[in-house]
């Protein structure tokens, strides 16, 4: 497997198969989701497009990054979602760049959402993905979202999922570490960034904790990501 590691600006063209990386916290929250029991996550364009559904489907879950707001239910944090019943519910979801990031490479051929929550799960995938191709040198662009694609928490993800693709075996704790000492780590940490529970950081930080990749597809005009469930070994 050919790993390449982009920012959302550096995307130039559709890559064949993307995996896009937020761990603080947008793709953590999705699979906090996932695992409350929600059937579906929408990736909103925008927050009037967000709004725009939680209006048409009064059911649905809006959630947003930052403080609460009026017309959204959610906050993006693991913390706080962790104990939502969200038993058949359809999310939706819009973040700075987890969500962007996704809607950017929308036209892969394959499009799983990660962190470090999922990232076994995800690997598992594009091992087994790999193991029935039949052409060598089948790339995978992993799209760092955060700070242009500098993100140290999202790069050491990513790396990490790249490396267990192919090493089944690798170890986390340098990758793990890097997370945590991370700019988005000291901020949550600090209190600089808003919606935050206490526990976010290390929400974030456990590795493997569900036992499913999540992939987005484009569905009529939304992109909707779901889980799909990988075998444990």
């Amino acid at each position: 497997m050919n790993a390449r590691f982009l920012g959302i600006p550096e995307l130039a063209e559709v890559p064949s198969v993307a995996v896009v990386v937020d761990v603080m916290r947008a793709f953590t929250v999705a699979a906090w989701a996932f695992a409350q029991g929600a059937e579906k996550i929408v990736l909103a364009q925008s927050l009037d497009e967000a709004l725009a559904l939680k209006a048409r489907h009064p059911d649905w879950i809006a959630l947003k990054d930052g403080p609460p707001a009026p017309g959204f239910d959610a906050v993006n944090s693991p913390g706080l979602l962790r104990s939502a019943d969200l038993g058949g519910r359809t999310v939706v979801q819009k973040t700075t760049a987890g969500t962007v990031g996704a809607l950017a490479v929308k036209e892969a051929s394959l499009v799983l959402c990660a962190s470090f929550v999922v990232a076994g799960a995800t690997a598992h995938l594009l091992r087994a993905r790999t193991r029935t191709r039949t052409r060598t040198g089948d790339s995978v662009t992993f799209v760092v979202t955060g700070e242009d694609g500098r993100a140290d928490e999202d790069l050491a993800c990513a790396q990490y999922i790249a490396r267990r693709t192919t090493e089944a075996g690798t170890d986390p704790t340098e990758f793990l570490r890097r997370a945590a000492e991370s700019r988005a780590a000291a901020e949550l940490r600090q209190g600089v960034r808003q919606g935050v529970h206490p526990d976010d950081v290390a929400l974030c930080l456990e590795l493997d904790r569900f036992p499913f990749a999540m992939v987005a597809t484009v569905e009529g005009p939304l992109m909707v990501l779901r889980p799909r469930a990988v075998p444990q070994p």
